[in-house]
């Protein structure tokens, strides 16, 4: 007989919005049992959108940029009056992010959030990109950009994915003083990965030699941009070392998905659970079986020793195609968990429009399921299917967060949101 575990929230899903959604039902003293692929949240570049860009409305339009992402959310409502940011003030994003940048800082990931504007931040490919709370280890970027003293880029001999000489080429025509330098590691042959030159970096021996390597070409610049692999643990003592030994200023910059930015997210919050009243089943599945009474039954799935949950309010964070949430098929889209009504177009053909570069974005981003204003989905007659099912994330309708840059924004309100609603 499976292991029965009680508990007063059941997560389903462990993205930023299933991170979250812990973090805020720990303040309030709930009892979680939460399951799902941790290793999710290595897909994020460690920047936290709240509003980056507003998608065209009319054929042949220009997305627009957003300099202040709380001033822009009439004009985003507006434009798009299902976005689930309708039903989360300003209030409850502050409050959201603070408590996650805080539960982060405390596992030694510090964060810098703009006060009302975006940050502007070079991307993997060295585009700028607007986004409102980064790591400490790549705040300084904010500032080399507005400088013209000399920076250099540097990559790393075997390392795909990011290109000194693509981010400082991307980056000149507003940023003089740039130059590119590849750089062989000691005793790295072959293909390189971050996450092992960040491991190599926690001990004092592996940053002498990193320094030792790169001290020949950072010559006089007063900036050095590194791909994000400053250590796993405690990135900013190692960015402060490798400072102290260098005598420059260093930044990070985030590399391709997965990377390390998104692992030492995944280890912290893995790290944190030991210490929360809190269930975490990596790597495995949730499956919904109905009720038991006034609690939810679900079964978690993936090993030898399967546990039962009994939970009195689920929130469902599955994420979208990528995490699992949704599932594109010949019928339609489908939610995989609980078979929730999704929002989409009548047909596949909706799904795309002839140009796949149309600043509207496309149907098909926009889908999810539906819910009302305490976050709780509905069933097909538009009601809530249950007063005590919410679901937070990209997994609800209406917000197409790759065009909007609002993926982080999304799914730690929405979380807030959905948790608040839980207790009031």
């Amino acid at each position: 007989m499976a292991d029965i575990i009680r508990c007063n929230l059941a997560i389903i899903g462990t993205g930023i919005a299933g991170m979250a959604a812990s973090i805020f039902a720990a303040e309030r003293g709930m009892s979680v049992a939460q399951a799902g692929n941790t290793g999710m949240l290595a897909y994020t570049t460690g920047y936290f959108d709240l509003l980056g860009a507003i998608p065209a409305s009319e054929e042949g339009g220009k997305a627009v940029g957003v300099t202040n992402p709380f001033e822009s959310l009439p004009a985003l409502l507006a434009a798009n009056p299902e976005h689930p940011y309708r039903f989360v003030d300003e209030t409850d994003m502050r409050a959201g992010f603070r408590a996650v940048t805080s539960f982060l800082s405390d596992a030694g990931l510090h964060y810098v959030t703009a006060e009302s504007g975006n940050f502007e931040v070079p991307s993997p490919a060295g585009t700028l990109k607007r986004t409102w709370s980064v790591p400490s280890t790549m705040s300084p970027a904010v500032n080399m950009l507005a400088d013209a003293e000399e920076c250099v880029i540097v990559d790393f001999a075997g390392l795909k994915g990011f290109s000194a000489r693509q981010i400082a080429a991307n980056l000149s025509p507003g940023r003089a003083g740039l130059r590119s330098e590849t750089v062989k590691l000691p005793g790295k042959g072959g293909e390189v990965f971050t996450e092992n030159v960040a491991r190599m970096l926690e001990t004092p021996k592996g940053r002498e030699s990193f320094a030792e390597v790169l001290a020949p070409v950072v010559g006089d610049a007063k900036w050095l941009g590194l791909p994000a692999c400053l250590g796993i643990y405690r990135p900013d003592a190692v960015l402060q070392d490798m400072q102290e030994r260098l005598g420059v200023t260093i930044f990070e910059i985030p590399t391709m998905p997965p990377g390390v930015p998104g692992i030492r997210i995944k280890e912290a919050f893995e790290e944190a659970a030991s210490g929360m009243d809190l269930h975490l089943f990596r790597q495995q599945k949730m499956v919904y079986e109905g009720k038991d009474g006034d609690l939810f039954k679900l079964r978690v799935v993936g090993t030898s020793v399967e546990r039962e949950i009994r939970a009195e309010r689920v929130l469902l964070a599955t994420g979208r195609f990528l995490g699992g949430g949704l599932s594109g098929e010949r019928t339609g889209i489908r939610e995989t968990v609980l078979g929730l009504p999704v929002e989409q177009p009548e047909s596949r053909s909706g799904w795309h429009r002839l140009d796949y570069f149309d600043q509207r974005g496309h149907a098909v981003h926009r889908a999810g399921v539906r819910y009302d204003e305490t976050l709780r989905p509905l069933g097909e007659n538009g009601k809530p299917l249950d007063a005590r099912l919410y679901a937070a994330g990209s997994v609800l309708a209406g917000a197409d967060w790759m065009r909007m840059k609002c993926g982080a924004g999304v799914a730690i309100s929405t979380a807030f949101k959905a948790v608040s609603n839980m207790t009031d």
